[in-house]
């Protein structure tokens, strides 16, 4: 049976501006269960990056609850909501955020140096067993300008598996790549979500919300509408039907 992993009430989040209040979100509620894969899309100041924010505990509401994996955010200071989001989140972005004199394989350790009671040895296993599930265990050594862009967000994917998150958040992880290399990357998704990680992206392409569950549209700081995708897409099949882009031309 599947389990709320994210569960918003009555969200609301207001930014003073001098003497000026902006409405980033107005009274959202929304559930997100272990199962789902949610794309969260509407135009720009719909409001869903300040609620991806708030989901990702990079920010707070001004009111409203939110409930990650059981536990209420309310109640938790910077240092707690930082060690929270450590454990129970991963994060994939648009343009990969990789540091660049850093190995695939360091690359995503990052991650595990925030916790506590773990070896080198026991960080390397993990980063090697994340870059695995990605497979990219043979470009493990090398640096984010040998690695095609397309590997450059498996890395940066591994990285946000490698503390076993409850939920990977992802914005517009498709943005930067060419079409086949997105339904790649939605075909790990599918799979990673498969195996019972949620997985919340934003995106503003229609094409990419068709390969999620569900698609939640915001629009003035409301979710206007959340819907179950009618005739999800496979990635592994539509792969099937697009040419394969030789390595050299992909760096």
């Amino acid at each position: 049976m599947s389990e709320v992993i994210i569960s918003i009430k009555n969200l609301v989040k207001i930014y003073k501006m001098g003497d000026m209040e902006v409405h980033a979100l107005r009274g959202v509620d929304l559930e997100i269960r272990n199962d789902d894969f949610v794309a969260i899309m509407g135009k720009s100041g719909s409001g869903k990056s300040t609620f991806m924010n708030i989901i990702g505990c990079l920010d707070v509401p001004t009111k409203g609850e939110y409930w990650l994996d059981g536990v209420d955010i309310r109640k938790m200071n910077k240092d707690q909501l930082a060690n929270l989001r450590n454990k129970k989140i991963g994060f994939v972005f648009q343009s990969f955020n990789l540091l660049s004199r850093t190995s695939a394989l360091e690359n995503v350790e990052l991650p595990l140096m925030y916790t506590t009671n773990i070896s080198s040895k026991q960080m390397q296993e993990r980063a090697m067993k994340a870059l695995e599930s990605v497979g990219l265990v043979n470009r493990a050594h090398h640096f984010p300008n040998q690695l095609s862009g397309g590997e450059q967000q498996r890395v940066a994917i591994a990285r946000a598996l490698v503390n076993d998150p409850v939920v990977i958040l992802a914005d517009e992880p498709t943005g930067n790549l060419d079409t086949r290399t997105s339904v790649e990357v939605m075909d790990i998704f599918q799979e990673l979500n498969r195996n019972g990680i949620t997985v919340v992206i934003v995106t503003h392409e229609p094409d990419i919300a068709s390969y999620t569950k569900t698609n939640v549209i915001f629009r003035d700081g409301k979710i206007q509408k959340s819907v179950p995708v009618e005739n999800q897409k496979t990635a592994k099949e539509e792969l099937k039907n697009l040419p394969v882009i030789a390595e050299e031309d992909a760096l």
